[in-house]
């Protein structure tokens, strides 16, 4: 029975324990958190945990060893170095995560050594490069051109759950989406490249209805561009991969970011309160600091911001429960503490691509392909089926040796592509894919 090491055990890894484990394969999950990889596992004998982290070398040697293929779902700054195990011991590997630099030097190494290091295989990235090559090939299998494409995504509360003035809630690392609100953004539109420095992303939005869903704002998603190469589609003229939230997201970390609140300057906070907290970083005293804060963001004490502050506390006389510590540490401890999904809530993932075909005898069409998908934290949350089933299809794929290419690579090929969206399918995560609309369905 082929044996697969799955490194981490966090909010997305349960539904690839349960696939792995249908499927008959002998599982390892590696985790500090080896509670919650028994909970997954569920008394299954064909699935073991063990209490493990990357403080402890030898033990991942070990482990790598004794396994045919590993899956990293470690924080990122990870994977480079379980890929340097795995190619001492001849092991192929799975990640989610985006290729980092020191992943992408392993190419040649894997290459040599006959290994696959599939990288971006889950959701955002994962499903969209997939869903989106599918189209690319097909037009350019007709001789046509990507004359624009946007690729939009959100892990979202599902409308009736998003109760609150962001109207967001976490269903994955937390730290993580907060993290990427301090990123910039570099897109090409309309033959413009357009560069947005972190201050800056929420500024650049704009609304887009989802259908099914209604109103939902866009912000750039990282760099656009680069994606031009990977998906190969040199002609494009416009190139855009935008975050999918309701309103109130971007005015609320916009504020927060003209606050400094996601700073990384450590201070003393020993004895502070919430409201002297935040006091202190708008440099305004903690009397009326409701009206002069309202004043000094030029919004009203109605505005979105504003109830955002109120609801995560930050007009409160609670004591900070930190000696030193940073403003994004105590802005995204209670962003978590207060907007974690429940276990009556319902997630949702929300996916839309829209291109603009040409092709040679004249004729243009937009193609839209939207998928919008379901979960809950009592069965498994939408993100975590959506991030995970990929993945664990890929790894499937790769013991049943039906995965040629070698190397550091991404989904972005039929090979690969295609048997992954024909088994999500029949999982019940697919895109709704709609050909020979008019130009006018196309974003401006």
């Amino acid at each position: 029975m082929e044996k697969v090491l799955i490194l981490g055990a966090g909010l997305v890894v349960k539904p690839m324990v349960e696939y792995l484990l249908k499927n008959n394969f002998e599982l390892l999950v590696a985790s500090p958190m080896k509670d919650r990889a028994d909970e997954m596992i569920n008394g299954n004998p064909h699935g073991s945990s063990l209490d493990w982290s990357m403080d402890d070398p030898a033990m991942l040697e070990k482990i790598v060893a004794e396994n045919d293929v590993v899956v990293s779902l470690l924080p990122y700054k990870y994977h480079s170095e379980v890929a340097k195990v795995c190619l001492r011991f001849g092991k192929s590997m799975v990640t989610t995560s985006y290729i980092q630099p020191g992943m992408k030097d392993l190419d040649e190494s894997a290459k040599n050594a006959g290994l696959l290091f599939l990288n971006e295989i889950g959701l955002d990235p994962g499903i969209d490069h997939m869903t989106a090559m599918r189209i690319i090939d097909h037009i350019h299998g007709k001789g046509g051109k990507v004359e624009e494409f946007y690729s939009l995504c959100g892990a979202l509360p599902a409308p009736e759950s998003a109760d609150n003035p962001m109207k967001y809630k976490f269903s994955w690392s937390p730290k993580g989406v907060i993290l990427a609100s301090r990123n910039s953004a570099h897109y090409l539109k309309k033959d413009r490249k357009v560069y947005i420095e972190s201050s800056d992303l929420f500024k650049d939005t704009f609304d887009y209805s989802f259908p099914g869903i209604g109103n939902l704002e866009v912000y750039p998603n990282r760099d656009s561009i680069s994606y031009i190469d990977i998906y190969g589609i040199p002609e494009t003229k416009t190139m855009y991969r935008g975050t999918l939230r309701y309103k109130g997201w971007c005015e609320s970390l916009d504020m927060m970011k003209g606050l400094n609140m996601l700073d990384d300057s450590v201070k003393d906070c020993q004895g502070m309160s919430y409201v002297d907290f935040l006091a202190e970083i708008t440099e305004l005293d903690v009397k009326d600091l409701r009206i002069n804060l309202a004043k000094k963001l030029g919004v009203s004490l109605t505005s979105t911001a504003m109830q955002s502050l109120d609801f995560l506390g930050f007009f409160s006389d609670d004591k900070l429960q930190y000696h030193e510590t940073t403003p994004f540490e105590i802005t995204s401890d209670r962003m978590i503490k207060k907007m974690f999904l429940s276990p009556v809530d319902r997630d949702m993932v929300v996916l839309q691509h829209i291109f603009l075909a040409s092709y040679p005898d004249g004729n243009r069409e937009v193609i839209k392909s939207s998928m919008i998908d379901f979960g809950s934290p009592l069965t498994n949350t939408s993100i975590a089926r959506t991030v995970a089933l990929p993945a664990a299809i890929a790894v499937k794929m790769i013991l049943e040796k039906k995965i040629e290419v070698k190397g550091v690579c991404r989904p972005v090929i039929p090979q690969i592509y295609n048997p992954v969206l024909d088994e999500l399918k029949t999982l019940g995560v697919e895109m709704k894919e709609e050909y020979g609309l008019p130009e006018s369905e196309m974003i401006q």
